[in-house]
């Protein structure tokens, strides 16, 4: 089993990095930048959003963007809606969130990486949007108050924290009763070779740290929703775990065949109860964490 805290330095790290990339004009669009730096045809982050999306966005929000799938296009946003991005990035999914809420709409961003703060607050200035939030915290620990979103997005992202379950019960918490949970996400479909699961790069990359079907759809029913269910909107086949093993020796032709076809991305749903009670918060003192709003505002008063 990875530790907590490895993955979540090497996950800061390399999309730190990303953001760096892109602010600097030497982007790649990859998942973690597993690929050694060739990432332009990483099979989970290409081709996720249309030409007339990417008309809607800064150009460096597109570039940033590691993400498996396209929330927003699935989320079926309504005007006035208060929307969460869990793991923001570069801003793109919170920007497009922003345009289908509207004015009367809110859409934060949450993010752990100071780099990809920086690039979201700029894409965010360039779109001229006044909805938009960009909050600095981590995805187990949501900074914002019990019942206070209608809709938590997220792409690609969770499948990245090792610990999974306090992530879905801190989504549940800040959702208002019947806010829903429309996710994009990495998800196993049968076996996976051990050795894929150890490996820190891989995890970074999308792949590791992927939960099966069936164990996804159990840590939402633990975590209080309901309705839960898994949409897959692409098969990764042996050609494609070629490109996201890449790197990891000569054993990579036997490790690609092992996973044909067992990795998908895939558009999680599920619904908070009507009914439902919300816990206290997991997040801890924030006397003692620093979960800033990096848009200068405050973040009980924006929900």
């Amino acid at each position: 089993m990875i530790a907590d805290a490895s993955v979540k330095e090497v996950v800061k790290q390399r999309y730190g990095e990303a953001a760096t990339r892109v602010s600097q004009g030497t982007a790649n669009s990859c998942c973690g930048g597993t690929s050694g730096g060739n990432c332009g045809a990483d099979p989970i982050t290409s081709n996720r959003y249309d030409a007339l999306q990417a008309e809607q966005i800064p150009e460096k929000a597109m570039l940033a963007s590691l993400g498996c799938g396209n929330p927003t296009a699935l989320a079926e946003l309504k005007a006035g809606e208060t929307v969460l991005d869990l793991g923001s990035g570069g801003g793109i999914d919170v920007l497009l969130s922003a345009k289908r809420v509207g004015p009367k709409g809110k859409a934060f961003g949450l993010d752990m990486t100071d780099q990809m703060l920086a690039l979201a607050e700029e894409n965010k200035q360039k779109s001229g949007l006044t909805n938009v939030h960009f909050l600095k915290g981590e995805i187990e620990h949501i900074p914002l108050p019990n019942d206070s979103v209608d809709v938590i997005i997220s792409n690609c992202v969770i499948n990245l924290s090792a610990d999974k379950d306090r992530v879905l019960k801190e989504a549940f918490r800040v959702l208002k009763p019947g806010g829903r949970f429309a996710v994009s996400d990495v998800v196993v479909r049968g076996e996976v070779p051990p050795s894929i699961r150890r490996s820190v790069e891989l995890w970074v990359g999308c792949v590791a740290g992927a939960l099966s079907d069936q164990d996804y759809l159990s840590k939402l029913a633990n975590a209080g929703f309901e309705g839960a269910d898994i949409e897959v909107t692409r098969v990764y086949s042996m050609e494609d775990a070629k490109e996201f093993l890449a790197g990891q020796g000569p054993e990579v032709l036997r490790m690609a065949k092992e996973v044909d076809g067992k990795f998908v991305s895939g558009f999680i749903r599920a619904t908070k109860p009507q009914a439902a009670t919300s816990a206290p918060s997991l997040a801890p003192d924030t006397k003692n964490t620093k979960t800033s709003c990096c848009g200068g505002c405050s973040c009980a008063s924006k929900a």
